[in-house]
């Protein structure tokens, strides 16, 4: 039986997160250049976007630069910048014909003006689609993005726009770059770590988390419905006891 029969299409995950982990691993097993194993790992973006789309997923977030990201030797920033644009470029007939919407997160104001203006081009044609929200995070970093929502909230604090008592959930999830992006509820990281590496941390709060050893640019079809039917098998308590849920 193919694995997409076994994914029950009533309990799909709203929102999955996938730090996209093992590129530059993959060229090197080959002998070949590390911007050749990002070029190739385009080609699982593409898919699982596309897979996504068909499921009725309604969100997906890839983590696809992080700020630590720009200590990385100068041409490898350089070749993953230009294959940024390009995918811009060479992707929007498909984001427009399956009805998804782009969306970025990040300090986007530190990437080449070159990658803004694609990315913002992308974003404003993309913005009335609403099949699936696709968000990429590039020149991301959790906490830097928690650091700015506690400067903002402060701020109205002393300006007294908001009272210090009123401060909760709500209030921070509106001053995060997620803001219109419900809680994350799988996370997948491909490449065998099993680590977070600063994405996401208030979001992925209950978020389910699937770890494989698959490196990304060899993360298939199957590969995504593996994880998904994982996350269909766990009972998600929320704090809660397995009687309550039930």
């Amino acid at each position: 039986m193919e694995l997409i029969n076994s994914i029950d299409k009533d309990k799909l995950p709203k929102h999955i997160a996938i730090i996209m982990d093992g590129n530059g691993r993959w060229a090197k097993q080959r002998g070949l250049l590390r911007a050749l194993g990002h070029e190739n790992g385009t080609k699982s973006v593409k898919k699982v976007i596309e897979v996504c789309a068909k499921l009725g997923i309604e969100n997906l977030t890839l983590y696809a630069f992080s700020t630590e990201n720009w200590n990385r030797p100068k041409l490898e920033i350089e070749a993953l910048m230009r294959i940024l644009v390009n995918s811009l470029k060479k992707e929007l007939p498909t984001l427009e014909n399956n009805n998804i919407r782009l969306n970025a997160i990040g300090n986007l104001s530190l990437l080449p003006k070159s990658a803004q203006k694609e990315l913002q081009e992308v974003i404003t044609k993309t913005a009335i689609n609403t099949q699936l929200t696709l968000t990429l995070a590039l020149s991301y970093g959790s906490r830097e993005e928690i650091v700015n929502a506690v400067k903002k909230i402060s701020d109205k604090v002393k300006n007294n726009i908001i009272s210090i008592d009123t401060i909760d959930d709500s209030i921070i999830n509106e001053h995060l770059y997620t803001q219109n992006l419900p809680e994350v509820d799988l996370l997948i990281r491909t490449s065998g770590e099993h680590r977070i590496s600063n994405f996401l941390l208030w979001q992925i709060a209950y978020a389910e988390l699937y770890f494989t050893d698959i490196l990304w640019p060899d993360f298939k079809e199957q590969d995504l419905y593996q994880a998904i039917i994982s996350y269909q098998k766990r009972e998600r308590r929320f704090g809660k006891t397995s009687e309550q849920i039930k």
